[in-house]
């Protein structure tokens, strides 16, 4: 071996060193782009575009209707509808229900359907529920959660305002126990042509 000559080991972690240096870098960047993809790719959520002044396409459904049958959001395009994501267990959709039923009473007859959505529950306790509030609007059962994924519920409460033409035009993310709120919604949704 000649002098000053590096061992032969040094020189191949050397190479290798090397060659790590470079592919580092590619690989970060693969994984960026490949991220940006994916993002790209999911839509945005409902809440997004609200926040934003959009009005997002309301997510189709097929649930099973309480009273039998089943309810479709394709079946009520051409109706506006008021959407609530409800449990028996939640305190303030107790406290919601009246509200609903009179939102469902005075604008029916206007082309308002509330529609009641009951998840996370047992359907023992949602029918008992749906029985004490006195509830005669539509409710339906999300037994799987796909549709409040869809929608992006986070928790109970969660009331959407869906336009004739099947977007969501608002939300209430949470309880609304104020008469006020609920006339303002449906009347806006009703007014926004």
């Amino acid at each position: 071996m000649a002098a000053g000559a590096p061992p032969p080991e040094t020189g191949t972690r050397r190479a290798a060193l090397g060659a790590l240096l470079w592919l580092v870098p590619i690989v970060a960047l693969l994984l960026v782009i490949g991220y940006a993809s994916i993002r790209k790719q999911q839509p945005e959520s409902i809440t997004a575009t609200l926040a934003r002044g959009g009005r997002p396409r309301a997510p189709a459904f097929t649930l099973p209707r309480f009273d039998g049958g089943t309810l479709t959001l394709a079946e009520l395009r051409g109706k506006f509808v008021v959407m609530n994501f409800w449990a028996s267990w939640c305190i303030p959709c107790k406290d919601e229900a009246p509200l609903l039923e009179r939102v469902w009473r005075d604008y029916r007859d206007r082309g308002v359907v509330v529609v009641g959505v009951n998840i996370q529950d047992l359907e023992s306790e949602a029918r008992r529920f749906i029985a004490e509030t006195k509830a005669t609007y539509p409710e339906v059962r999300d037994r799987d959660g796909t549709v409040s994924r869809a929608y992006g519920i986070t928790g109970v409460p969660e009331t959407f305002f869906i336009d004739r033409e099947g977007r969501v035009a608002r939300k209430f993310p949470g309880a609304a126990i104020e008469w006020r709120l609920w006339e303002e919604a449906v009347e806006g949704l009703i007014g926004a042509r």
